[in-house]
């Protein structure tokens, strides 16, 4: 049986972190299901390691307004961002949250979880890379911060180093009105995997046209993809006429996989039609 370590506070958590390598935890949503899988393969699971519960650290539990910055502690359920009051450039996020498993889920699992965890299928990540997040990460000797296009490396890679912890998902203020989304596509309507998911953060000009457009795609590669070149060459177009001209080879940086749920072939085509329900909605967001 492992050592169990609930600190309340961080300093003290970081300490524990350093000095015995033990497992951080907050929702355990990830974690338990993965230890359930290790285990019934004969490996060593969760009750043979040390684990550090971090639910106690209630500085890391809120979604703090700083004016020019929002910063949402890595304790911050799904149920927390969907129930948030932030204006609508956070949309995208509480859609994620809204797609995340079923109510026991979103009130357990924590947004900066879901990132740790570095699923190509994440539900976090695209709609905070389409909000130019960054993350702050703690160890007993420094803090950093990386951009999430950064920090996120693989398929279940990250730039964590052993000693550290995420502690705020940083993200920065765009203009108020900003207007965000976000569609996944999967085998059902809830409590399912990814096959394709789609953010876009985006602001319009005057005339209803896009000065500035961020658009992510999930599922499609092993790390969630910005679409710097699509993003670049939309702007100054109508929302509808940047959606008729998104094509194919807009989508060319993505590696989609065959695997039980779909095809390359169809996740590329998914990925197609859901870019383009995303910008299109712009038009129907102005309208309203």
């Amino acid at each position: 049986m492992g050592v169990y370590h609930r600190p309340i506070v961080l300093d003290t958590a970081l300490r524990l972190l350093a000095e015995t390598g033990a497992r951080p935890m907050a929702g355990g949503t990830d974690l338990f299901p993965a230890d359930a899988t290790t285990t019934a393969w004969g490996e060593p699971g969760l009750d043979q390691a040390d684990l550090l519960d971090l639910s106690g650290l209630d500085d890391l539990a809120s979604i703090d307004d700083l004016g020019d910055r929002v910063e949402i502690g890595a304790l911050v359920t799904w149920a927390e961002a969907l129930s948030s009051s932030l204006p609508p450039w956070f949309d995208a996020v509480r859609a994620a949250a809204r797609a995340v498993g079923g109510a026991q889920i979103q009130n357990r699992g924590t947004i900066a979880g879901n990132l740790c965890n570095a699923s190509p299928a994440a539900d976090g990540v695209p709609p905070l890379l389409a909000l130019d997040a960054r993350v702050r990460l703690a160890s007993a000797g420094r803090t950093r911060e990386l951009a999430l296009a950064d920090f996120v490396l693989g398929n279940r890679r990250t730039a964590l180093q052993p000693d550290e912890l995420l502690t705020h998902i940083v993200v920065p203020k765009p203009p108020a009105d900003a207007r965000s989304a976000f569609l996944k596509l999967g085998a059902r309507r809830y409590l399912v995997i990814s096959i394709a998911m789609v953010a876009s953060t985006m602001i319009l000009d005057e005339a209803g046209r896009i000065g500035d457009a961020r658009i992510a795609v999930g599922a499609c590669s092993a790390v969630a993809q910005r679409l710097g070149a699509l993003e670049a060459r939309i702007e100054g177009l109508s929302p509808a006429e940047a959606a008729a001209s998104v094509t194919g080879a807009d989508l060319a940086g993505l590696a989609p996989i065959d695997d039980i749920r779909a095809s390359a072939d169809y996740r590329r085509h998914a990925a197609l039609v859901l870019v383009r329900r995303a910008i299109a909605g712009q038009s129907v967001r102005l309208a309203a």
